[in-house]
């Protein structure tokens, strides 16, 4: 069985240069809570699958909603978060509205998730 204790310090000398370094390196607090955001967003397996589908292809709503057996309704509502996060956009055809991954850096995202994950296997 896996050890999963936390060892602690037990030292009271605090190294100012590596404190020092690391706090000059830790991202604004504001973009720190725009990340724990993206990553709230992608806590959602139905977000997750919705973004797999969108890696293959440009897909519609009906079309989304077929593949998984979900309403449209359900559907467009994790397609507004997506959008809202900026990993989806859109285009209209006519009548038809075509959602896709916003840039290849969501594609990029997941696949280093995929990795870790398959790391620990």
């Amino acid at each position: 069985m896996e050890n999963n204790n936390i060892e602690i310090c037990n030292c009271t000398i605090i190294h100012e240069d590596i404190v020092n370094k690391v706090k000059q390196s830790i991202p604004e607090e504001e973009t720190l809570y725009d990340l724990a955001d993206l990553f709230k967003v992608l806590g959602d397996s139905t977000r997750i699958k919705i973004l797999c589908a969108l890696f293959e292809a440009e897909m519609c709503v009906c079309d989304i909603a077929a593949l998984f057996g979900m309403t449209q309704s359900a559907i467009s509502h994790q397609l507004r978060v997506l959008k809202q996060a900026r990993l989806v956009k859109y285009k209209k055809n006519g009548k038809v509205v075509y959602y896709s991954l916003d840039d290849e850096h969501v594609k990029s995202i997941f696949d280093q998730g995929l990795i870790h994950i398959s790391e620990k296997k």
